[in-house]
């Protein structure tokens, strides 16, 4: 008996780095998942790979129209939706507010933010009907403290644990919990492209526990938060990030 056994689960960004570990990591235990990304080569792949328990599906996040695609999709398929890992992201440009484009500041927010809400307001109305679900909104530690230069991700994921927070108590005696994940740093192949040994090490001393996290650390939590263990957590924020905002 799988954790995730009968759960039928959509993840954004399903297609690579942390994304694709989530996905592994709910198959392994059960759930039927929907990799639902941009990256169409990629997340042809994974689905092919995880066989039978694993489609793919092309989906921007920023078009409710697709959003409401996928839903009827899965649930023609499947059946309904039980699980949501809102994953997809960017980072946008390492800019001071007054030097971000008025563009790159939309288009972050447009994917981090709005993104997740068009996820939510497409799969809640499914989970309801089914009798509950469980939403897992990716925020950051940005999204706690602020990143420096980075504002429109910062405003983003504050706003995504909002969201969580918000929703949660709407739909809190229908089933469906609302919960996010706050990952600190973690190694991926984007984070290690992104900065060079130097400042790998630099933020490295930022983590009291002198290391980053393995995705598969960030994927037993989705685990956990998706699994009926965690049947009375809703509302509620989980940071697994090393103690960074200890």
């Amino acid at each position: 008996m799988g954790r995730l056994d009968n759960k039928i689960a959509v993840v954004t960004g399903g297609a690579l780095g942390m994304g694709a570990a989530h996905v592994r990591a709910m198959v392994d235990e059960g759930a039927r998942v929907v990799i639902a990304d941009i990256l169409e080569a990629e997340g042809s792949a994974l689905a092919a790979e995880l066989g039978g328990a694993a489609r793919f599906f092309r989906l921007d996040v920023t078009n409710p129209d697709v959003w409401a695609a996928l839903v009827a999709d899965t649930e023609s398929v499947w059946g309904p939706i039980t699980v949501l890992v809102n994953n997809a992201g960017i980072a946008g440009p390492f800019l001071p507010a007054a030097e971000l484009s008025i563009a790159d500041y939309r288009r972050t927010i447009e994917v981090d933010l709005n993104g997740t809400f068009y996820g939510m307001h497409a799969v809640i109305p499914g989970m309801v009907a089914a009798g509950g679900g469980s939403i897992i909104n990716i925020s950051s530690t940005a999204g706690f403290h602020g990143k420096t230069p980075n504002v429109a991700y910062s405003a983003a994921k504050f706003g995504v644990r909002g969201l969580a927070h918000a929703a949660a108590k709407d739909y809190a005696t229908s089933g469906v919990r609302v919960n996010s994940v706050a990952p600190g740093i973690v190694s991926t192949p984007l984070m290690e492209s992104t900065w060079d040994a130097d400042a790998q090490a630099q933020e490295r001393l930022r983590v009291p526990m002198d290391r980053f996290a393995d995705p598969r650390e960030l994927s037993a939590a989705i685990v956990f938060l998706a699994s009926d263990e965690a049947s009375y957590i809703t509302g509620t924020e989980l940071l697994v990030d090393g103690g960074l905002t200890a």
